[in-house]
């Protein structure tokens, strides 16, 4: 997938989150800067990024996740997940099934690949979000907190 045709949606998604936890994510870069850092990630092994496109092939989400291969440990055991990164649906097609059609998507050719747990994680002030994993039958298993100097 091109870094270019992600980045109007990924400036978006990264400039609501560095509005609501500006302590925790960098003012917006330049799209030169982000679309340099988005190639790159998007080149490494595991990493996999998904797009829904209307019929005309115009952008209207995406969706990267990483396979992650996990080995056992004395307290868990193995396994390879499937952790959704990023995904940022046009705001004139939210709320009609994009972002769903695309954790479908992510679902079944990450259980193609092996996986066994799909994972995510979302910012709280990101309910949209959160509502939708939720409806994928995504529940919270644990909750993250941070102190930041």
């Amino acid at each position: 997938m091109e870094a270019d045709r992600l980045l109007p949606l990924l400036q978006d998604l990264h400039a609501s989150h560095a509005a609501h936890q500006p302590a925790r994510h960098t003012p917006p870069l330049g799209s030169t800067d982000l679309a340099v850092w988005l190639q790159v990630w998007l080149r490494e092994e595991n990493i996999v990024a998904l797009a829904a496109e209307s019929p005309q092939g115009a952008l209207l989400g995406y969706l990267i996740y990483e396979l992650q291969n996990r080995p056992a440990l004395p307290i868990r055991a193995a396994e390879t997940r499937a952790m959704l990164h990023h995904i940022s649906v046009t705001e004139a097609w939210r709320q009609m099934g994009a972002g769903k059609a695309l954790v479908e998507a992510m679902r079944a050719q990450a259980l193609a690949a092996g996986a066994t747990v799909v994972a995510a994680t979302y910012a709280p002030f990101n309910t949209a979000s959160a509502a939708l994993l939720q409806g994928m039958g995504m529940d919270p298993v644990l909750t993250m907190a941070e102190w930041r100097a």
